[in-house]
This record gives C-alpha cells, sequence and structure tokens, in this order.
C-alpha cells in the first residue's frame, strides 16, 4: 500500500505541476459541452428554395407564403423557367426547386388534383431528405386546407376515420439539446480518459524515468494502478463538470438514482483507461500513441450510436459497435439521466463493461515489460 501511495503521490504531482492537462481536464470540456449541442442541431433550416410559379394565382401564392412563413426555408429565386433556377442550384445558391405548373388553380377546383415538381440538390443527402420531407409535409397540409375548404362534409361521415394522438415520452418537446447533450457528456468523458492514459506510460518512456521504475522493487500491477487510479479520479471530476454544466446551461437533470450512474461510470472509466494503458505498452513515442487512440476514437464516435442509431446500421458495424465500449455509455447515459432506469435495468450494460475493463486492463498488465535489477 506504501508503494501505491507514493506512486500516486508523485502522478498527482506531475498532474498539477502541468498546467496544460488540468486546462484540458477542466476548461476544454466545459467549452465543448457548451458549445457542441448547441451547434450538432438535427433540425435543418435556411433550407434555401427557387420557385418557378407559371399560374401566379391566390392558391399559388397562398402556397409559396406557407412554404416560407414555415422557418425552414429562404426564397432565393422566383424564376421564369426551369433552366433558370437550376442555375441557383449549380451555383449552390439553392437547394431545392419549386415548380408550381399553369392552371394550378383551376386543376385543383375542376378536377380535384394537381402535380407539382420539385427538384432536390441531394450533394448534401442529409439536407436534401429533410429539405424535401420538409416542403412535401408543408404541401400536405396545405392540400388537407384547401380540401376543407373545397369540400363540404356530410353531417354523418360515411367514412372510417383513425385518429392518432401522439405522446412523447422522457422528451416532451422533442428538445433536442435533451438528447445530445449525456451523448456528448460520454464522448467528452471517454476522450479524456483515454487520451491521457494513452500518453501516461509513453511519456516515462520519452523522458527516461521507465528505465528507473523498471528496475525498482515495483511490481507490476503496482505500477499499472498507480498510472489507473488517477485518471480514474480525473474521469469522475470531468463528469462532475459536465453534469454541472448540463444542468446550469441546459436545465437536464438526472431523473434517475446519481449513485446508479456514478457507479457505471467508474467502471467504464476502467474500461476506457485500461484500453489507453494497453496502447501506450505497445507503443514507444507519444505521437504513435496519439494516432493510435485517435484512429480507435474517431471508430469510438462514429459508431456509438450518438449519431447514428446502431439498429440501423448494417449487421457487420452492428457487431463492431457491440465491441464499442462508448455505445454501452451512451445508452446508460439516456437511461438513467433520461428515462430513470435503475440498477437492473442497466445490469446487463455493467457486466459487458466490467468484461472489458478486467479484459483490457489484464492485458496491459501482462504486456508491460518489466525488467528487474
Amino acid at each position: 500500500m506504501r508503494t501505491i501511495r507514493f506512486l500516486l503521490q508523485k502522478e498527482f504531482r506531475q498532474i498539477f505541476r502541468n498546467k496544460t492537462i488540468l486546462a484540458m481536464i477542466i476548461v476544454m470540456p466545459t467549452i465543448q459541452l457548451i458549445i457542441m449541442p448547441l451547434a450538432a442541431d438535427y433540425e435543418v433550416k435556411n433550407i434555401n428554395l427557387a420557385v418557378i410559379d407559371n399560374d401566379r394565382s391566390p392558391y399559388s401564392q397562398q402556397l409559396i407564403s406557407k412554404i416560407t412563413s414555415s422557418g425552414y426555408f429562404k426564397l432565393r429565386g422566383f424564376d421564369a423557367s426551369f433552366n433558370e433556377a437550376f442555375k441557383l442550384i449549380e451555383s449552390d445558391k439553392a437547394d431545392l426547386i419549386l415548380e408550381i405548373p399553369a392552371h394550378f388553380e383551376r386543376n385543383l377546383i375542376r378536377e380535384n388534383e394537381q402535380k407539382l415538381f420539385i427538384a432536390v440538390n441531394a450533394i448534401n443527402g442529409t439536407k436534401a431528405n429533410l429539405g424535401g420531407a420538409y416542403l412535401a409535409t408543408i404541401i400536405r397540409n396545405f392540400n388537407g386546407e384547401l380540401r376543407t375548404q373545397l369540400i363540404i362534409p356530410p353531417k354523418f361521415n360515411p367514412i372510417p376515420q383513425i385518429e392518432i394522438v401522439s405522446s412523447n415520452w422522457y422528451n416532451t418537446h422533442l428538445n433536442y439539446h435533451i438528447f445530445m447533450v449525456p451523448g456528448i457528456l460520454a464522448i467528452l468523458v471517454t476522450m479524456i480518459g483515454g487520451f491521457l492514459a494513452a500518453l501516461n506510460i509513453v511519456k516515462e518512456k520519452e523522458a527516461g524515468t521507465i528505465e528507473q521504475i523498471n528496475v525498482s522493487p515495483i511490481k507490476k500491477h503496482h505500477f499499472i494502478l498507480g498510472k489507473l487510479i488517477p485518471f480514474w479520479v480525473l474521469g469522475n471530476v470531468v463528469f462532475t463538470i459536465g453534469l454541472l454544466v448540463s444542468y446550469i446551461i441546459y436545465g437536464i437533470a438526472p431523473v434517475g438514482n446519481l449513485f446508479v450512474l456514478y457507479g457505471f461510470i467508474g467502471a467504464f472509466l476502467l474500461a476506457v483507461l485500461g484500453f489507453g494503458l494497453l496502447i501506450s505498452t505497445y507503443t514507444e513515442t507519444q505521437q504513435q500513441a496519439m494516432f493510435i487512440m485517435f484512429f480507435f476514437m474517431m471508430i469510438f464516435i462514429l459508431m456509438g450510436g450518438l449519431f447514428t442509431p446502431i439498429e440501423s446500421m448494417p449487421l457487420w458495424a452492428q457487431w463492431i459497435a457491440h465491441l464499442n465500449p462508448l455505445s454501452y455509455l451512451i445508452q446508460v447515459m439516456r437511461m438513467i439521466i433520461l428515462k430513470g432506469s435503475g440498477f437492473r435495468d442497466i445490469l446487463p450494460h455493467l457486466g459487458i463493461v466490467m468484461l472489458f475493463a478486467l479484459v483490457l486492463n489484464t492485458w496491459a498488465l501482462f504486456n508491460y515489460k518489466k525488467t528487474s535489477a
């Protein structure tokens, strides 16, 4: 125990002596957690629209007014032909083209139907899909309003109708901040813990102090614990700061038990720190450790389920996601913070993460080569 205590004193002194690490641990996650949820918005706005109105009737004007007043579209062109409007797409000044045909109003009244033409710039697939969906929804609502005005329903409707009333659980107003903030906090905790642990042993190698440690009577597991525990503590500090920022800035307070949440975070940090230490035992320079950790961190983030649901991925990608510790943390963060899930609900995730921690730390312990005097 005395050996571990001395190692911990050494590590904490090194950490608090390095102002850059302190800034990484405290300032950077705070700024990122404030800025990133504001920028990572799933709602697409300011979609540039070019309109070709060949009818110029009251109905076509009502439709255009309804589209532009929705708050999602900006009218970038009111052109006389499709070729003129298409030039706006070619110059990236328009994302969609809506062409209203001649006799639009007359055909609606007489024929009860009329087709509209929509051209979508699909270079940005997300913006194209959502922009086209928004526009189709607005047109559908406009069509429903016209049917209400033009068709006088009978006293008793002979056609059965199904009315749908939806209820949004855990996120009543579909606020994307509530959805994104726990996931982004999970990513920040993973990055801080993983990168700092990956650079730890390598820093000793570059400084030459690893040779002194290798010939000392310090046992391998004492050395690994001395490297693991300080960053485990700092990881919990980063997570606590993130929870405070989430509450102060976004008003997000965990619905579930904080002890359950911190218990899972403790197990997860053991896993991600073990992974970082494992990388550190395989590399000789901090540059090598940074590149290897960056490679895995990109996979963790993009296949963690924050931006793309794991169930929507191909089967082979889902198998890879099951080997991603971050995916379990993101799920559990949302379960506890938003749903109020208890210990029994997260028990399968906790078991898998603890297995990751056991395997990775044991691997790092056996892979660390220590020579005796």
